[in-house]
């Protein structure tokens, strides 16, 4: 009634009632997101130590350590062997199985519900459940290899095998999600393209590369992007797979966010940890910005 007093069209009701309730998340995204950001920034310019009420200005000292510190380094690598092996994988893996799911005649609920109930249990739970399949001495991997007549692996326990150990387990949780978004890409899919292309004789792989693919590559480019984020911010799968217990080479499989967890919340070091969060945001940053870049192009119909 306020408005229409003011004699504002309805056109202009709209827009002003539109713009209010876009403030509601405005201010959360401003209260949860954007201010903590702020603050973090901050806190890495001085060293801020919780169990000390000193906290001197360090300038861009806890950048210099943190560059120079060759944990910091090990940790990112990891990081980035993770979004390496673990993006390329769910994505083929996804499209191959979401393929499977549009083919098949029946029980397409069934099998998606199956395949998501993964993504939405709990992580913690998943990570537990892959380390008691990963023992070196009971674990159910290792008892199928000896049945088959292949020698026991160390899996989380080897240098060598624990972080694409984590992979699989990441991959497998994440599986239910690619699959259901790349199900929603391929329905959106004009089916007259498919009947046009195959009166003109098209086979089947070339039907895939030159209509599916393309026509897919929003999806692509949402699924890549969300998965390369999720990758570097990677924790609680290394955290409770690698972290706790089991002989884990801590080094071989430790993320920037494990490292920055540590620095944190175990060496109290809030200033230095405050830098590795700073890196870490422009890290996501970049690394976003190339993606939207290199794998957006348009499809012409």
């Amino acid at each position: 009634m306020a408005l229409q007093s003011r004699g504002l069209s309805l056109g202009q009701r709209r827009a002003v009632w539109a713009y209010i309730f876009l403030l509601v998340p405005l201010a959360f995204f401003i209260t949860i997101r954007f201010a903590p950001t702020l603050f973090a920034m901050s806190v890495s310019l001085f060293r801020w130590d919780i169990l000390s009420p000193n906290k001197p200005w360090m300038g861009l000292k806890n950048y210099e350590a943190l560059f120079a510190d060759p944990v910091f380094w090990q940790s990112l690598t990891n990081t980035l062997l993770y979004v390496a092996l673990s993006v390329p994988l769910q994505l083929v893996i996804g499209l191959f199985f979401a393929l499977l799911l549009q083919a098949a005649a029946h029980w397409r609920g069934f099998f998606r519900a199956l395949y998501f109930i993964p993504f939405v249990t709990s992580t913690v739970a998943i990570s537990w459940v892959w380390r008691w399949i990963y023992q070196p001495s009971f674990g159910p991997l290792n008892k199928l290899l000896a049945l088959i007549g292949l020698p026991e692996q160390k899996f989380l326990a080897s240098p060598d095998q624990a972080l694409a150990s984590i992979v699989v387990a990441i991959v497998w949780q994440a599986l239910g999600f690619y699959v259901i978004i790349f199900l929603a890409g391929l329905e959106a899919i004009p089916t007259d393209f498919y009947e046009a292309a195959k009166i003109d004789g098209a086979r089947s792989w070339e039907i895939f590369r030159h209509i599916t693919l393309p026509l897919l590559n929003p999806t692509i480019v949402f699924l890549t992007v969300i998965g390369t984020i999720n990758a570097i911010q990677v924790f609680t799968q290394v955290l409770n797979m690698s972290f706790q217990g089991m002989g884990g080479p801590l080094d071989s499989t430790k993320s920037l966010v494990l490292f920055i967890y540590q620095q944190g919340f175990k060496s109290f070091k809030m200033g230095y940890a405050s830098a590795g969060t700073v890196v870490l945001f422009a890290i996501i940053l970049v690394i976003t910005i190339i993606q939207l870049r290199v794998t957006t192009r348009r499809v012409e119909y």
